[in-house]
C-alpha cells in the first residue's frame, strides 16, 4: 500500500510573491451614486442604441469573432489619428496589453519601472510575470521627479518603463519634455499609458515615429465603453508583430467588436459625451474648492483627487449616503488622507457634493 501524498495547499504550489499579493478589488455599488471607477456617466442616444440592437440581432455569436479584428483596427486608426506606418493591437482592456507587454520582456532579472503614486496594475502585473518591480516617488506636488526617474533609468537598466499621462489617480499630465527625456534615456520600451486621452490636452500618439522605443496604449473604458472591455496599443510594427505572438486568440469577443466597431463610427457622440464630463470636472473641482479642510488637484481625466481630513471617514460618510468614491488612504503614502471621485452628471455631482458636506459638517 503506498504511503498517502501530502495535501495539495497553494501554499506549497504557489509562488510566494503571488501568495503576497491582494485581488484587485471591486466593491459592490448596487443603488448606489457610483463615482468611484472612472466611468462615462451618460446613456448613448436612443437612436444609436437601436442601430447597436440591430448589430447585435444579427451577430453570429456561434462563430468564433474576426481573430485580426480588421474593421474595428481600421476604425480605430481612423479616430485616434494615428501616423503612416503605425500598427494597432487590440486588448481585453489595457489591463490584458500591461500583462502581454510584461511576459514579453520578463527576462531572468528584467525590471519594470513606473512612477509612484500611478495605476496599481503596473506593480501587480510585473509580479505575475515574475519582474521586479522599481516605482519612483513623484515629487511632493505629483509632478515627474525627473532627476530621480532619469538616476532609476541608468541604475536599473529596466526592460519596460510605463507613465500614466494623465496619471491615476492623481490626474495631472506630466511634463511632455520630460517625458520624452525618459524615452530618450530608457534602454528598454517605454509605454505611454493614455487611458484618459479624451479628456487631456495632449497626447504622445504623435511622437510614435519619432522613437523606436515608445509605445502608446489607450482604452476605450474612460470614454463609454466600459463594459465592452477594449483596449489598444499602438506603435511600430516591428513591436507589434512580435507583441501579437503572445495575444490569445480570439481575446476580443464577436460582440465586443461589432458594438466598438459601430460606436467609433459615432465618435463624435462619445467625445461630445467626453466635452461634457470636462465641463463638469471644471465645476466640481471649483465647488471642492470652496469647501473649507478640502485641498483638490487640479485634473485632466475624469475625476479629481482631494485631500480631506479623516479620509477614511468621510468615505464610510458618503458610503451611508448613498455615494460610492474611491478611498486612497492608506494605499501610498502620498496619498495620506486621499479621496477620488469621478466627475458624474450634474445631478450626480450634486448629490456627491451635498453628500460631502453633510459628511464633513455632521
Amino acid at each position: 500500500m503506498s504511503s498517502a501524498r501530502p495535501a495539495v495547499v497553494p501554499e506549497n504550489l504557489l509562488r510566494p510573491e503571488v501568495l503576497g499579493l491582494h485581488a484587485y478589488h471591486v466593491p459592490p455599488a448596487g443603488g448606489m451614486v457610483k463615482l468611484d471607477a472612472m466611468e462615462n456617466p451618460y446613456p448613448l442616444p436612443q437612436v444609436l442604441r437601436e442601430e447597436i440592437a440591430r448589430v447585435v440581432a444579427d451577430a453570429e455569436i456561434n462563430r468564433y469573432p474576426d481573430a485580426a479584428a480588421s474593421q474595428l483596427k481600421a476604425d480605430i486608426r481612423k479616430v485616434s489619428g494615428l501616423p503612416a506606418g503605425m500598427e494597432v493591437l487590440l486588448g481585453n482592456g489595457s489591463d490584458e496589453i500591461i500583462q502581454l507587454l510584461a511576459l514579453a520582456v520578463a527576462k531572468p532579472g528584467a525590471v519594470l519601472l513606473s512612477v509612484e503614486p500611478s495605476f496599481v496594475m503596473y506593480r501587480m502585473i510585473a509580479t505575475f510575470a515574475g519582474m521586479k518591480y522599481v516605482g519612483v516617488p513623484l515629487a511632493a506636488d505629483f509632478s515627474l521627479d525627473l532627476p530621480a526617474t532619469l538616476e532609476a533609468i541608468r541604475r536599473e537598466r529596466p526592460a519596460l518603463v510605463f507613465l500614466a499621462y494623465p496619471n491615476n489617480p492623481t490626474g495631472n499630465l506630466f511634463d511632455a519634455a520630460a517625458i520624452r527625456q525618459v524615452v530618450e534615456a530608457a534602454p528598454g520600451l517605454v509605454v505611454v499609458d493614455e487611458a484618459y486621452y479624451a479628456f487631456a490636452r495632449d497626447s504622445f500618439i504623435p511622437h510614435l515615429a519619432r522613437y523606436d522605443n515608445l509605445l502608446v496604449m489607450r482604452t476605450f473604458s474612460k470614454l463609454g465603453m466600459a463594459g465592452l472591455r477594449l483596449g489598444f496599443l499602438a506603435g511600430s510594427p516591428a513591436w507589434l508583430e512580435q507583441l501579437e505572438k503572445l495575444r490569445l486568440p480570439y481575446n476580443v469577443g464577436v460582440l465586443p467588436q461589432l458594438v466598438a466597431a459601430k460606436l467609433l463610427q459615432h465618435h463624435d457622440v462619445l467625445l461630445a459625451q467626453a466635452e461634457s464630463i470636462k465641463q463638469e470636472r471644471t465645476g466640481l473641482l471649483r465647488a471642492l474648492t470652496r469647501i473649507e479642510g478640502v485641498h483638490a488637484y487640479p485634473s485632466e481625466a475624469n475625476f479629481i483627487l482631494f485631500r480631506v481630513a479623516k479620509a477614511t471617514q468621510v468615505f464610510e460618510g458618503l458610503k451611508r449616503r448613498g455615494v460610492l468614491i474611491k478611498n486612497l488612504n492608506g494605499g501610498h503614502p502620498a496619498l495620506t488622507d486621499c479621496l477620488r471621485v469621478t466627475v458624474g452628471t450634474q445631478q450626480e455631482n450634486e448629490r456627491f457634493m451635498a453628500a460631502l458636506q453633510d459628511t464633513i459638517n455632521q
